[in-house]
C-alpha cells in the first residue's frame, strides 16, 4: 500500500541531513567567526590601526574562511569514501543521501564565490587563496604518500595542520595587505593557530572504550587513553604559551595567561575524570572543551586590547 511505502528525502532535505551530520553550519559558524574576528582584531592592533576592523573585511574573511572549511570537509569525503563505505556506512555519502559528484559541484561553486570575494576586496588576495587550494588538494591525495602517513599519525596530523596558519595568514591579509607587508610578530598568532587546531584534532578523536569503532582510527585507540589525553593536554599547554606570547605583543599577556590557565585547569579535570571513569559518551567533552579553548585563545588576545580599561585601547 502507498501509505506503507517510505519516501526518500527531497533535495532540500538531503542537504539538510548532510550538513546537520557532517558540517553543522551553526556550530562551525560560531567557531569560524571567533577565529576570523580574533585574527583580524589581533592583526589590526598589532599593525597600529586606530579603529576596529570594519564589517567588509570581517564579513569577507568570514565568508571565504567558512567556505574553505566546507571545502576541506568535502575533500575528506572524497579521500575517505572507500573507508566510509566499508567501516562507516551510516554516513550520508555511503547512505546515498548526497553523492560525491554533488559535493564536488558544491566545492567548485564555493571556490567561485571565494575567488569573487577575494578579487572584489583586493585582487592580491587571490594568490594566497590559490596557495591554500593547492595545499588542500595535496592533503586530499595524502601528499601522494598515503600509506606512509597512515602509519605515522603524528606526521599525518603535523602535515595536515600546516593549512591552518596558511588560512590564518590569509584572514589577516584582509587587514594588512591593502597597507603593505605583515608585521613579523604575526608569527605568534600563526604558531598559536597551528597548535590550537591540533588541540581540536586530538580532542575530537578521543573516545571511551565503548565508543570505539572498528576501522575508525582515533588517538585513544592508537596511543591509549592516557597517551591521547596527555597529548591533548600538552598541545593545550603549548597553545596557551603561544597565546600568551601573542597577547604580549599586543599588550595583554596577563589576561591571556589567566584565561589560558583557567581553561587548562578545567581541561586537566576533564582528562583525569575520563581516565578514571571512561564512560560511554564522555569523549565528547574533549571536543566541546577544545572548541571553547579555541574561542578563548583567539578572542582574548584579539579583542582584549580593544576594550576600554585594557591599557592598550586608544
Amino acid at each position: 500500500m502507498a501509505g506503507g511505502l517510505e519516501t526518500e528525502p527531497g533535495f532540500t532535505a538531503r542537504w539538510r541531513i548532510y550538513f546537520s551530520e557532517r558540517f553543522p553550519p551553526l556550530q562551525h559558524g560560531v567557531l569560524i567567526a571567533a577565529y576570523v574576528i580574533g585574527a583580524l582584531a589581533f592583526s589590526a592592533r598589532l599593525h597600529g590601526r586606530p579603529d576596529f576592523p570594519g564589517p567588509l573585511p570581517l564579513l569577507g574573511a568570514f565568508a571565504v574562511t567558512f567556505l574553505l572549511f566546507l571545502q576541506l570537509r568535502i575533500l575528506d569525503e572524497f579521500k575517505d569514501c572507500g573507508d566510509d563505505a566499508r567501516w562507516r556506512p551510516y554516513r550520508p555519502v555511503p547512505r546515498g543521501i548526497v553523492t560525491l559528484r554533488a559535493l564536488g559541484r558544491l566545492g567548485v561553486g564555493a571556490a567561485a564565490v571565494q575567488l569573487a570575494l577575494a578579487l572584489l576586496f583586493d585582487p592580491r588576495l587571490a594568490l594566497p587563496l590559490v596557495a591554500i587550494w593547492i595545499y588542500a588538494g595535496l592533503m586530499g591525495v595524502e601528499f601522494f604518500v598515503r600509506d606512509w602517513l597512515k602509519a605515522r599519525p603524528v606526521a599525518y596530523m603535523a602535515s595536515h595542520m600546516v593549512i591552518v596558519p596558511m588560512i590564518t595568514l590569509f584572514i589577516t591579509a584582509f587587514d594588512w595587505l591593502p597597507r603593505g607587508a605583515p608585521d613579523g610578530r604575526l608569527g605568534w598568532l600563526l604558531a598559536m593557530s597551528y597548535c590550537g587546531f591540533c588541540v581540536i584534532e586530538i580532542g575530537r578523536k578521543i573516545r571511551a572504550p565503548a565508543d570505539e569503532e572498528a576501522g575508525v582510527e582515533t588517538y585513544s585507540a592508537l596511543w591509549g587513553r592516557r597517551g591521547a589525553v596527555g597529548a591533548w593536554l600538552a598541545a593545550m599547554a603549548l597553545t596557551g604559551a603561544l597565546a600568551v606570547g601573542a597577547g604580549r605583543v599586543v599588550g595583554v599577556p596577563g589576561l591571556t595567561a589567566v584565561f589560558a590557565a583557567l581553561l587548562l585547569a578545567a581541561a586537566l579535570g576533564v582528562g583525569v575524570a575520563f581516565l578514571r571513569h571512561p564512560r560511554p559518551g564522555r569523549g565528547g567533552r574533549f571536543q566541546l572543551l577544545s572548541g571553547i579553548w579555541m574561542l578563548g585563545m583567539f578572542l582574548v588576545p584579539g579583542l582584549a586590547p580593544w576594550l576600554p580599561g585594557s591599557g592598550v585601547a586608544s
